[in-house]
Order: C-alpha cells, then sequence, then structure tokens
C-alpha cells in the first residue's frame, strides 16, 4: 500500500487494520487525519477500517505552536 507517496509493506499482520497502521508507523490517533484512496475516513469508523495492499493513504498530523 502506498501511504504518505511511499510504499509501505504490512504483511507481517493478517488483517491489517487503520489503527494497526498509525501503531506500525508510531503515530498517535488522537493527533492524526486520515484520508484513504482519496476519501477523508471519519475517525468514528477507523476500528472497522481493513486495509488492502491496493490502498492510497494520506496521514497527517496536527501539529501546534505559536
Amino acid at each position: 500500500m502506498i501511504v504518505n507517496g511511499e510504499q509501505i509493506n504490512l504483511g507481517a499482520l493478517s488483517s491489517p487494520g487503520l489503527l494497526d497502521l498509525m501503531e506500525h508507523l508510531e503515530l498517535d490517533p488522537r493527533a492524526v487525519a486520515v484520508e484513504r484512496n482519496g476519501a477523508i475516513e471519519p475517525r468514528a469508523g477507523w476500528e472497522q477500517v481493513r486495509l488492502l495492499e491496493t490502498d492510497h493513504i494520506e496521514l497527517v498530523r496536527f501539529v501546534g505552536g505559536g
């Protein structure tokens, strides 16, 4: 699958989900927005999202500052 423009292999995970991907990338789900195949993925359904090798995922981290 493509994540933020780079090929990622999650073959070690039997049924990778969106939250598994975030854990693999060491991202805090509370600070991330997700686009999957060109559409925003609603946060409320992340636990049910199963990823496919053909998916294109964009993960955007929120950054605070001033």
